[in-house]
């Protein structure tokens, strides 16, 4: 089985390289019948697009995609579902070091060994973000047939350099360019960002996602559990080293009284006085909000001189990175969690 394919009912492999002709993607498994807006789904991609602002690469992409098939009138036909994204603003040359001098933080080492010199080190090749583009093409279709559904799923920066937006997460960042709640937070976030960037260095944080209007029931015991799948699908965003939910690591500290959330009856339904489990138990959704946090590592491509090893020498040599890199992946990466979510979601609600 390939590692390129995910999910269970909705099948969907994502495909191609940082600088190569295009990226793209198939999802197999959707009915036919269901619209797709191709306007709202643009203004997704424009989220997650390089090149926009002040934080992100220099590099820019129009990230338009286009249909190769299983689109017909604006309405999904039946067959699998296929788009690429052609990418236009490529420097391979900004790489031909690091076949023989890998990037510390970066799979270039770990690519190296595991294909023998055969992957395409231009950009990261498959390995780099740039790949995240496909996943919030398939995404953004998904999280507005969810939100058609009554389901929605919104993420936001919760901190970045050790800068925390204001909690809980209650309201909305929608048409934000820096999703905050907060945006005061937001400006010392951005500042933390271009300071970062002026000492030729990078920043990480942390992006919280809430699932609302998730029905109790949904997913499975064990292995199948709604946040098994959630995470597998998490850990394919190339920047993310963590995940948690509800209250996550804190509730190692509580004791099970406080940790524990009462249930209680409003209007004729069963809810939670609190949402410490993050809306799942066993596996499966208990009807309250799906809250989980990631942890967002700083941009690996950095300005700073740093230590390598000359694999065809194997000698310590020293490595100045060049090319287009974000000081900060986590503004850009909130659509991309959101993207993720949507898939794991979806797929568990066609069962």
């Amino acid at each position: 089985m390939s590692s390129t394919f995910i999910g269970q009912r909705l099948r969907l492999s994502i495909f191609g390289q940082s600088h190569s002709e295009a990226v793209g993607m198939t999802l197999d498994g959707l009915p036919a019948g269901i619209p797709v807006d191709l306007d709202a789904l643009q203004l997704f991609l424009n989220r997650r697009a390089p090149g926009r602002n002040d934080w992100s690469t220099p590099r820019r992409e129009e990230d338009r995609p286009e249909f190769l098939c299983g689109l017909k009138d604006g309405f999904t036909c039946g067959a699998p579902l296929t788009a690429v994204i052609r990418n236009a603003n490529t420097r391979p040359k900004d790489y031909s070091q690091l076949r023989i001098m890998p990037r510390p933080g970066h799979a270039d080492y770990t690519a190296e060994v595991k294909y023998g010199g055969f992957q395409d080190c231009s950009g990261g090749g498959h390995f780099s973000g740039r790949l995240t583009a496909p996943l919030c093409v398939a995404g953004g279709i998904l999280k507005k047939i969810l939100e058609r559904r009554g389901v929605t799923v919104d993420a936001r920066i919760a901190a970045i350099a050790g800068i925390w937006d204001r909690s809980p997460f209650e309201a909305s960042v929608a048409g934000k360019e820096f999703p905050v709640v907060d945006d005061a937070a937001g400006e010392k976030m951005r500042a933390a960002i271009q300071s970062a960037r002026a000492d030729g260095d990078s920043v990480g944080g942390v992006i919280e996602c809430v699932v609302r209007g998730l029905p109790a029931g949904v997913g499975e015991p064990m292995f199948d559990g709604l946040e098994n799948q959630l995470a597998r699908v998490l850990f394919a965003v190339p920047a993310v080293k963590g995940l948690e939910f509800g209250a996550g690591f804190s509730a190692a500290n509580l004791r099970g009284s406080d940790n524990n959330d009462a249930y209680c009856i409003r209007e004729g339904r069963v809810e939670a006085l609190t949402n410490n489990a993050g809306g799942i138990l066993g596996g499966i959704s208990n009807g309250m909000p799906v809250v989980f946090r990631v942890a967002v590592k700083p941009t690996p491509s950095i300005a700073k001189a740093q230590r390598s090893v000359n694999l065809q020498t194997l000698t310590e040599e020293e490595l100045r990175i060049t090319g287009r890199h974000d000081p900060c992946i986590v503004p850009r990466a909130v659509p991309v969690i959101e993207a993720a979510a949507s898939l794991a979601i979806y797929d568990f609600m066609e069962d």
